[in-house]
Order: structure tokens, then sequence, then C-alpha cells
């Protein structure tokens, strides 16, 4: 699902996130998007991120869940905005299946509105401190 509002896009992308939904991801990214992923993998393309996201799910965030915090949007003029999102990712597990506990993370993406909703042009995910 696009969001039809710039406010509306850092739930989408959590929603999307829980439900390992690989395209519902590529949804939220303009066709040339570019990603900088939690575990520094970077990806050029909607349909590179998918398959980043895709990997990182296979992986250590496999159990992993957001809870979005503090939202600043920015707008930018018509049309854009900036967006920087508190999220707290749980559910992470280690090599050995336990849970490794819990992260900060910080979302920030470029925001345009598309014909279709509000997509990212650029989107970093990364680490922070809580």
């Amino acid at each position: 699902m696009t969001p039809t509002k710039p406010e509306e896009f850092a739930r989408a992308f959590a929603l999307a996130w829980g439900a390992r939904d690989a395209p519902g991801l590529g949804q939220l990214l303009a066709d040339d998007a570019d990603v900088l992923s939690l575990t520094g993998g970077w990806a050029e393309g909607r349909k590179a991120a998918e398959a980043l996201f895709a990997g990182e799910w296979a992986g250590a965030f496999s159990q992993s869940r957001l809870v979005t915090g503090k939202t600043r949007l920015r707008p930018l003029g018509p049309g854009a905005s900036v967006l920087h999102q508190r999220l707290v990712l749980s559910g992470i597990v280690d090599a050995q299946g336990r849970d490794a506990g819990r992260i900060g993370a910080m979302l920030i993406a470029v925001l345009v509105a598309k014909q279709g909703g509000w997509q990212a042009l650029s989107l970093q995910f990364s680490a922070v401190e809580a």
C-alpha cells in the first residue's frame, strides 16, 4: 500500500517490514530509489532493494518487529518532504536462534508525491543509540 500522505509512510514501512513483504516495501520506493539498510547493504533501484530486504529477513531479522516512535516530517516544497522516524527493532535473533535483544533505529527518507502516492527516492535505515 503506497501512502496517500507523507505522514503515513513510516507506518506503511513498519507494517511491510513486520509482514516480511519485500514487494510491499518495494511499493514504497521509487523505481530508481537508493537504499542503505540496517546491515550496511546498499541497493540501487526498487528490485535490488526488495532483494536486499528479503536477504536480511532470512537472517537475524527473520522474527523482527518495528515499533514507531518520534516522527519529524520536514516539507521541502509542494510534493516533497524529508522524513526522520525513530523506531525500535525487536525480535532480532543470533546465529543460534536466540533473542539478541532490541536496538534503536532511524528511518530517514526523501519522499516525493507520485501519481500513486508518496514514495522514497532515497531511504536510509540505520541503527542508532537508544
